[in-house]
């Protein structure tokens, strides 16, 4: 007989078969945990239902989702009814919810909740003792898992970014029971070596058990009681762990926390040329203005040599000459016009002027005649004429007209 061999897909189509025709599968009620929740962008739910030995993947498609009036939180036990099929692409079985219930918190949402209040009010979280992130650090050091995705994610993004920084690994386990007292352990041995600037402390994103060592006491007081600047960067943007709030420092993932621990390379580029063209400017500026300030100062000095003092000297005693020179003239000059005009006007008044023209002067007694009647017979009368004197008597005295 011929051996007839089914493809895979023959295979889960006829298991899918088996599970939409099994009526024990089309309406299951069941009770668990919500572990690993996502709420996407339509409105659907996907999680894991599990309990202690067993687990299942959930879906809640958007039109039931819709209905839900609270949302739910992984750790939250809930009860759920729906049927059980088969996605074919994974060839896993899943059941699709149809309507789902809170059952209370599961064991490890409610001691998540009683340790971070109990941090809290220690002062764990207090904002006063985070330490400040190193702008410029020399060495990143690395505690998670030497072979998970988050540590190819830090040493990528940290060469891509700042490739002046070195990183330094502590490799650590950090899911399952030994990964608390695992990631204490590298933490202290990164305080004690000593070569860090700041430590990023974290794993990849998972159930809130996958996560679960980073809720631990002793990891919360380890990060606290660092030295070393820590970011914690745990799972993803949504996951929130102890170690995120006693941190120095939260990243949403491991990427976010190696972006965190460094500065970009290309900004700083930019930033180092912005500097360089500003002060460029300002070298230029000051030269400039201390150019303008030697030649003044040049001036100043020159104005001041002795050669120059001398010669400006000499050249204002020239002016001052040709000016006084100037001022005498014109003082001779005025003073000279002014002469003339007085001579002019004393001629006209010099009797001996009258006298050129055949006029003299009478005197009797030293008395200028100038009436008749102050002269008679017998008076000894003195007669100025413009070379001398004539003197004679008086043989009589007429009016005009006798």
């Amino acid at each position: 007989m011929e051996e007839r061999y089914l493809t895979v897909t023959a295979l889960t189509k006829y298991i899918k078969y088996k599970f939409d025709h099994d009526h024990n599968l089309d309406e299951v009620l069941l009770e668990g945990e919500i572990s690993n929740f996502k709420h996407n962008s339509r409105g659907h739910f996907y999680f894991t239902l599990k309990d202690e030995n067993a687990q299942i993947s959930a879906t809640m498609f958007a039109t039931y989702a819709s209905r839900v009036n609270f949302e739910p939180e992984d750790g939250m036990k809930v009860f759920v009814r729906g049927n059980v099929t088969v996605y074919e692409p994974s060839g896993t079985y899943q059941i699709n919810v149809k309507e789902i219930k809170t059952s209370g918190l599961g064991d490890l949402y409610i001691a998540y909740e009683k340790l971070k209040k109990e941090l809290e009010a220690e002062g764990l979280f207090d904002i006063s003792h985070k330490k400040p992130i190193p702008r410029f650090p020399n060495t990143v050091g690395v505690i998670t898992s030497p072979t998970g995705a988050a540590i190819r994610d830090i040493i990528n993004t940290i060469k891509r970014r700042y490739p002046l920084a070195s990183v330094i690994l502590y490799p650590a386990i950090v899911q399952g029971n030994d990964a608390k007292d695992n990631i204490v352990m590298q933490i202290k041995k990164a305080n004690i070596d000593n070569l860090c600037d700041v430590l990023i402390v974290g794993r990849g994103g998972g159930s809130i058990e996958d996560l679960w060592a980073f809720n631990e006491k002793v990891v919360a007081y380890a990060i606290y009681n660092s030295n070393i600047p820590i970011i914690s960067a745990v799972g993803h943007e949504i996951d929130f762990t102890i170690a995120d709030f006693v941190a120095d420092m939260r990243a949403a993932t491991p990427t976010a926390g190696a972006e965190l621990a460094t500065p970009n390379v290309d900004a700083l580029k930019d930033n180092i040329l912005f500097y360089e063209r500003t002060m460029t400017k300002r070298i230029n500026y000051i030269l400039n203005e201390n150019k303008m300030r030697l030649m003044n100062y040049d001036k100043i000095i020159e104005s001041r040599n002795p050669k120059s003092v001398l010669k400006h000297k000499k050249e204002l005693l020239n002016n001052n000459s040709l000016r006084l020179n100037m001022f005498i003239h014109n003082i001779l000059t005025n003073k000279k016009h002014q002469f003339d005009i007085l001579k002019t006007s004393l001629d006209s008044l010099n009797p001996l002027s009258i006298m050129d023209k055949g006029y003299s002067i009478n005197r009797i007694n030293d008395k200028i005649l100038t009436n008749i009647n102050d002269v008679k017979c017998g008076d000894t009368l003195v007669t100025e004429l413009k070379n001398g004197k004539v003197i004679s008597k008086v043989m009589e005295v007429k009016e005009n007209g006798k």
